[in-house]
């Protein structure tokens, strides 16, 4: 009889209006993939074959296939909303295991911990080496760590170098007033000044004066830090700057004087001795005007966490208040030889299977792996006119099947009528 056929038919057209509902209901969800309700047909067979004249026995649904095609990327402006352009999952750790998935809509808990909606904590790669410069930094790529903000204050780094960059004026004269006074500007030509920082982060001025010197060619160079004089590693004071008859400088050759420690008694801040290095290799003597080109140190003081930063390739900074920034490390993506093997977990989150094969994780941007975009989620990739089209050929299938069922009841009721 046609019944069971028919209602076979039904049950497929009720299961594909149940696929494409859920795909429209979810249209707005972050980082969701829809579905695609997939059909096959049920013949009867007989031992050693099929005889010419049977006919089907319906339809079943064989699956229910995820369409992990790529979403629409939407600009939303917070630095935890991530989205990847390509292939590639977020890896999420909690307390029943890792999963994986596609919505980046992150933030930080109260431990500092960037988490999802679920508490799932996202997976980096740990930083190696100096994770104060991109170029310098590199990560452990056999480790995964959840992703954690600094929620102390950035520490400071002492004043190592100070670049001075000047060019002291070849036409001066030689001070009329000796011997030289730093309370005295008339004992002096040139003077600037920069500050610089200790172990702690304190603030030190450092002036710098600069006298025309009765040798050709010739200047003398003091440095005080805080009003005391401080000479440089020989002992000397003040340092003597030589320079060539084109401007250049020729004493020191190496271009850098280091001074002798500041005691802590100088600093007076509890701190360790200071000890920094004058790096003079871009200064010149040219016959004009005295000019500060260039004046800046490596020190800075402690800072608080301002913001993060994450580029396209997953490096994750923090951003503090002093203008550093550190590599906390880098967002590590899985991948899959068969995403389509992945076992929904609800929450727009999938599970790693049998089917699925084994997990590939990786850096962004390298191997078959997609790029980050901070500050945008990628959005739903349903087709909402796909959908509504769906629905109505939905719709007429289930028409259609309920039609075989009233026919079939017609020619039912005619043979009981003989």
């Amino acid at each position: 009889m046609p019944f069971r056929i028919a209602l076979s038919g039904l049950n497929a057209a009720s299961s594909e209006l149940k696929v494409t509902g859920n795909n429209i209901a979810n249209s707005g969800t972050v980082g969701f993939k829809s579905s695609r309700a997939e059909f096959s047909d049920v013949f009867a067979v007989e031992f050693g074959g099929t005889a010419d004249t049977a006919t089907g026995n319906g339809v079943r649904v064989s699956t229910v296939a995820q369409q992990f095609g790529q979403g629409s990327i939407e600009f939303t402006q917070r630095a935890l909303d991530l989205s990847i352009s390509g292939a590639g999952f977020f890896v999420m750790q909690d307390s029943n295991g890792r999963s994986y998935s596609r919505a980046g809509a992150f933030h930080v808990d109260s431990d500092g911990t960037v988490v999802n909606s679920k508490n799932q904590r996202l997976q980096i790669f740990p930083t190696v080496g100096d994770s104060t410069s991109s170029a310098t930094t590199s990560f452990n790529t056999g480790v995964l760590q959840d992703l954690q903000l600094a929620t102390t204050d950035g520490p400071p780094n002492a004043t190592g170098t100070v670049d001075v960059g000047l060019n002291l004026d070849a036409s001066q004269t030689v001070p009329s007033t000796v011997p030289f006074n730093a309370n005295d500007p008339s004992s002096y030509t040139h003077s600037t000044s920069i500050v610089t920082y200790d172990s702690l982060g304190s603030q030190h001025t450092a002036s710098l004066y600069y006298v025309k010197s009765a040798t050709l060619n010739q200047w003398d160079s003091y440095m005080f830090v805080d009003g005391n004089q401080i000479n440089d590693g020989g002992g000397a004071s003040p340092t003597t700057l030589v320079f060539s008859g084109d401007g250049s400088l020729l004493t020191p050759a190496s271009g850098d004087v280091t001074y002798s420690p500041i005691s802590s008694a100088v600093l007076a801040t509890g701190a360790n001795p200071l000890t920094f290095t004058l790096d003079y290799s871009n200064t010149t003597q040219f016959g004009n005007n005295f000019s500060v080109n260039n004046l800046s140190q490596d020190g800075y003081a402690s800072g608080r966490l301002s913001g993060i930063d994450v580029d396209s390739e997953g490096i994750v900074f923090a951003r503090f208040t002093n203008g550093e920034s550190n590599a906390l490390g880098k967002v590590a993506l899985a991948n899959f030889s068969n995403v389509q093997g992945l076992r929904q977990l609800g929450d727009t989150q999938w599970a790693e299977t049998f089917d699925s094969g084994d997990v590939t994780l990786g850096e962004p941007g390298t191997g078959s792996l997609g790029l980050l975009q901070s500050g945008a989620l990628e959005a739903s990739n349903v087709d909402i006119a796909q959908s509504l089209v769906s629905l109505i050929t939905a719709q007429r299938n289930f028409q259609a099947n309920s039609q075989v069922i009233s026919t079939a009841d017609t020619v039912t009721q005619t043979i009981i009528n003989i």
